[in-house]
């Protein structure tokens, strides 16, 4: 491996994620890799292979992470659970096989309740995933309409019941200010979440994303800017009383249950992604690179059998990682230790006090010693936060 300009004394930790890429129906809200199947027999021929070229592509990759372990695994889409869990199962079994797991290792399933069937949760659970993330959005029947979800109410609160009785760790994605959607609303949707007493909950703000159906089509009845951070003020109130900590920016968890995956990104640990457009992240002594993989699946699938799957593959220059590493460590609530900067970027710390000095006068952040925290309206304006560190 050539030098780069870096002095990384050592390594982050590592994970894998993995991209399955099929959905029942592509969400107008959608900017992910995720690719509509006209019926579910469509996935059947398709499962097989792909699982193949995930592993060609692991296999590929293994020099760029050789002799270190893998601390959590995502297996995200798309909608993973489409798969069968035999098929998840020798999945993990192929990956086993060729990297070394942590003995605690987290791994995560993204499920949907309209694939969601008695005892398939079990099945999953027994192929080795110990965590559940469940694409709820909402218990209301007119907003899951509104969002292109395939799933309804009674759909959703059975897969919840049958994750709860399941996983001890579950998470649930709620979103708010949908179309239509008022306070009241969402009061209900919270209300029932939490009935269901999560260990963790993923609470996002419906973005009209670049090229997706809703930037093109916006709604026309969305709340306004008042209503949306009323519903903020509402989830910060109710999360509390149910013993949910806010520790990242859309995250709340009860002890024990932070998703340690998103954990490892926040605090710009390393990332292997394998599986159509995934993204990865690497760290080497010298340089810090990334790598983005053939959008289309079949295209990838064809181009991991000969090792062409990547379509990006490029080293962070220098000058870009003040911004990228605060663009993840400031969505920590807690906030971070700054000799981190050190450590996961190579750089001294010197180079970022001016902006700190900033945030610090603007009242965006608090710094006791080496820890670093954003204050309340850091959190609120986290942009303009993030902001004062990039490049010149």
């Amino acid at each position: 491996m050539r030098l780069g300009t870096l002095q990384l004394q050592s390594l982050p930790p590592l994970s894998l994620y993995i991209h399955l890429p099929w959905c029942l129906k592509k969400c107008p809200y959608c900017d992910f890799n995720s690719h509509e199947l006209k019926s579910t027999e469509q996935l059947q021929g398709k499962q097989q292979e792909y699982i193949q070229a995930l592993v060609h592509d692991l296999e590929q990759s293994l020099e760029l992470i050789w002799g270190r372990s893998i601390q959590t695994i995502f297996i995200g889409g798309g909608t993973p659970s489409l798969f069968e869990p035999e098929l998840i199962d020798e999945l993990l079994s192929l990956v086993r096989a060729r990297v070394t797991l942590a003995a605690d290792c987290e791994i995560t399933l993204e499920a949907n309740p309209g694939t969601f069937e008695k005892d398939r949760f079990t099945a999953f659970k027994s192929a080795g995933i110990n965590r559940l993330s469940i694409g709820v959005q909402s218990f209301n029947d007119r907003h899951l309409s509104a969002l292109g979800r395939v799933h309804n109410r009674t759909q959703a609160i059975e897969a919840i019941e049958e994750a709860a009785s399941t996983f001890k760790t579950f998470n649930l994605d709620l979103m708010y200010a949908l179309p239509g959607q008022s306070l009241e609303d969402f009061k209900e949707d919270l209300s029932t979440a939490l009935s269901f007493d999560p260990p963790h909950l993923s609470i996002y703000h419906l973005t009209l994303e670049p090229n997706t159906y809703f930037a093109k089509y916006p709604p026309k009845d969305l709340p306004d800017e008042d209503t949306a951070f009323d519903m903020l003020d509402w989830i910060a109130q109710e999360t509390a009383k149910q013993g949910l900590s806010r520790y990242e920016v859309s995250a709340f968890a009860k002890t024990s249950h932070r998703c340690q995956h998103n954990l490892n990104y926040w605090h710009f640990g390393d990332y292997l992604g394998i599986g159509a457009g995934a993204h990865s992240k690497l760290s080497f002594a010298h340089r810090i690179v990334r790598q983005v993989r053939i959008r289309d699946p079949q295209m990838y699938v064809s181009a991991a059998r000969d090792g062409s799957q990547l379509a990006q593959h490029q080293e962070i220059k220098r000058k870009s990682l003040p911004f990228e590493f605060m663009l993840n460590a400031l969505r920590l609530k807690d906030g971070f230790d700054i000799n981190e900067y050190l450590e996961r970027t190579g750089l001294p710390v010197s180079g970022i006090q001016k902006p700190i000095q900033e945030a610090i006068e603007k009242g965006f952040l608090t710094q006791k010693d080496s820890w670093l925290q954003p204050t309340t309206r850091g959190f609120d304006f986290l942009n303009d936060l993030t902001s004062l560190f990039l490049e010149d």
